[in-house]
């Protein structure tokens, strides 16, 4: 099978769905399909000595996400001779212009064209003119609609989709895929966890938590630092690392939202109790992971499985404290894999991780229910059933 997945952004750029998209693109390959990527011009491939290993084959050549970009997306699709097309769909990834959502009409006019498939990472809404309103709204249910095929990675966008599907009569639900872990758990030769927090600069009798992923508006980063200045106030030796790039390249509301958070972090005189990392390779990353005590990712739309740094915490069996799902997850169970509290709660996220903190026995449990969990996110069974929604569709196709 030939596949070409349309990303918005890809390594090396920084962001969570253009890792996904690389991750299950290698994924597919190992189970014998051709996959090549169609993506930004940013994404051109770092100079290496180092042999790759097998890999999807990279197009990045588009300069910007509008209408023109169809033509370089079609020559791909031709050229590649592309069975399916997967689009990997977050609007701010094409910078919030609609062309992307109208691409699957497009495919319809074409003759012998590929199955597309939709891979929804989140349903925010692209922009169209000023006081579009609902209509932005619409703009997705076309493109679940023309589409082959959705997926979703999640079970609150699984509900909300599949009602909007219903109510606009697109007759068809959504695939319920979730993402995996970009990070996997990998140490560095000679990995020595206490030489490695003395590195880092945390005592020996200091708790450290972690935090992992960009900071925007949704992810809480407020609540975070004010409850780092309640524990240190009531008494607690506690440093926070913050781990991986601050902002991604996708999303620009996340550098204002990472400059308010840094001036809280200094009003509050946090500055010798933060350590942040920036991007750094994934080795040092999950290093940084299992180096921590506690994950602490204080969501104020609450725990997710379409958030990658979740899974990432999750896949190093970290004991995380985090925020109550929208959508009841029910295999998110709280107490036994996490422990979960109020979204902007900063006394219920405190008193959580001091739990934690007294709790060395809770601690292990929700070490061992994390690692548990995380069997559901391994790339071979999500790229498995990925697998199936392409093959049903172009079963389909060979009986009309």
């Amino acid at each position: 099978m030939r596949v070409c997945f349309v990303s918005g952004e890809y390594p090396p750029m920084q962001g969570g769905v253009g890792d996904f998209t690389h991750e299950l693109g290698c994924a597919l390959m190992a189970l014998e399909h051709q996959v090549a990527v169609v993506t930004s011009r940013r994404a051109q491939p770092r100079e290496t000595s180092e042999p790759k290993p097998l890999e999807p084959e990279v197009y990045p050549i588009i300069h910007k996400w509008n209408w023109a970009s169809w033509r370089s997306i079609l020559q791909v699709i031709q050229a590649f001779q592309s069975d399916v097309l997967n689009i990997q769909y977050q609007t701010a990834a094409y910078g919030m212009h609609p062309a992307i959502n109208f691409l699957p009409l497009r495919l319809r006019l074409s003759e012998g064209r590929p199955r597309v498939v939709v891979t929804f990472h989140d349903l925010r809404e692209p922009y169209l003119f000023p006081k579009a309103g609902a209509a932005r709204k619409w703009v997705n249910l076309l493109l679940a609609h023309w589409s082959d095929a959705a997926i979703v990675t999640n079970i609150e966008d699984y509900e909300q989709l599949k009602k909007t599907c219903k109510m606009g009569g697109a007759g068809r639900s959504p695939y319920l895929i979730p993402i995996g872990s970009n990070i996997h758990p990998r140490l560095p030769p000679e990995y020595d966890r206490t030489a490695w927090r003395h590195r880092l600069g945390i005592e020996d009798n200091e708790t450290l938590l972690c935090y992992f992923g960009f900071l925007n508006e949704s992810k809480g980063g407020e609540v975070l630092f004010r409850a780092l200045a309640e524990l240190l106030r009531r008494g607690h030796k506690v440093k926070l690392l913050m781990m991986g790039g601050q902002v991604g390249d996708s999303d620009p509301t996340n550098v204002a939202y990472f400059e308010h958070v840094r001036a809280l972090c200094r009003e509050l005189g946090l500055q010798d109790h933060v350590l942040w990392t920036g991007y750094t390779p994934s080795e040092q990353v999950s290093a940084n992971f299992l180096a921590a005590d506690i994950c602490v990712l204080p969501y104020r739309d609450g725990a997710s499985f379409r958030r990658g740094s979740f899974i990432a915490a999750l896949a190093h069996g970290l004991p995380i404290v985090s925020t109550q799902p929208r959508v009841p997850i029910a295999t998110l169970i709280d107490g036994e894999n996490i422990l979960l509290v109020p979204p902007d709660n900063v006394g219920a996220t405190v008193d959580a991780i001091e739990k934690l903190i007294s709790a060395p026995t809770l601690r292990v449990q929700l070490s061992r229910g994390a690692q548990e969990l995380a069997k559901e996110f391994t790339w071979d069974r999500i790229a498995k059933e990925t697998e199936r929604v392409y093959r049903t569709l172009l079963g389909a196709q060979a009986n009309v």
